[in-house]
């Protein structure tokens, strides 16, 4: 495994995409950077964090091997290995906010950009890009962010913590290989924000409507129980949980 440490880079997934696309890389390569121009979250969304506080890292993963029904797996892997690592730091409450961002609470802590190589219509390879808030403390206009330090007080060491996202990160990797698909799944959707719970929504028109998150799709949807009793499926574009 190879880390690689920046004082900056606009993107460390954009980073690791050219590295590989100019040379073999191995896999579990990891770009870690102290500062991001141009950090990028879902949808477009850009990613703020204070300089040398956080940690804004990708990491290389060659799936060749995996057969993935779905590239859904990967956010599963990721998802599981993110909350593994922070309950060994003692954050408490630690849920899926569907598909990847961590959240203590109801707080985000953590958000995950996955960006995957396709050849042939296989994923081949995955760019994984983990925005991790860990010791800053102020969070200008964004009510609903958190950090460990935030949470429990402590300083902590920025090259542990990822240390242990990595060591995580291998294991639920080697569980999808060993062809553990389902017991994924259900692990991560017993730690889903706000499942079972009445919650609103709004879909890409702007409309706001109720339903009950009920679990995921083997393609990544997120399933909603709707008033009139029919399971629904959305996917990332269709639909906004509102919190």
């Amino acid at each position: 495994m190879s880390i690689i440490k920046l004082d900056a880079t606009d993107s460390t997934n954009s980073y690791l995409r050219e590295l590989y696309t100019n040379e073999v890389v191995e896999d579990f390569t990891t770009v870690i950077a102290k500062k991001q121009t141009q950090g990028r979250g879902q949808m477009g969304a850009k990613w703020e964090s204070q300089d040398s506080k956080n940690l804004t890292f990708s990491v290389f993963k060659n799936t060749e091997a995996l057969s993935l029904e779905s590239p859904f797996a990967i956010s599963l892997v990721v998802a599981l290995a993110l909350r593994k690592a922070l309950q060994s730091f003692l954050i408490p409450h630690l849920y899926v906010k569907w598909p990847n961002d961590i959240l203590s609470v109801n707080k985000k802590i953590c958000g995950v950009l996955i960006e995957n190589v396709i050849k042939q219509q296989d994923v081949t390879a995955s760019i994984i890009g983990i925005g991790l808030n860990v010791n800053q403390i102020e969070f200008e206009n964004l009510p609903k962010a958190s950090s460990l330090k935030h949470i429990t007080g402590i300083i902590y060491d920025l090259d542990e913590v990822a240390l242990v996202i990595l060591n995580q990160l291998k294991y639920y990797f080697e569980v999808l290989e060993a062809g553990n698909y389902e017991e994924l799944k259900e692990a991560y959707e017993s730690c889903l924000f706000r499942k079972n719970k009445p919650s609103t929504f709004e879909d890409a028109e702007g409309l706001k409507f109720s339903g009950f998150i009920k679990g995921v799709s083997d393609f990544g949807n997120l399933q909603v129980l709707l008033e009139d009793n029919i399971i629904k499926e959305f996917d990332l574009k269709e639909i906004t949980l509102l919190y």
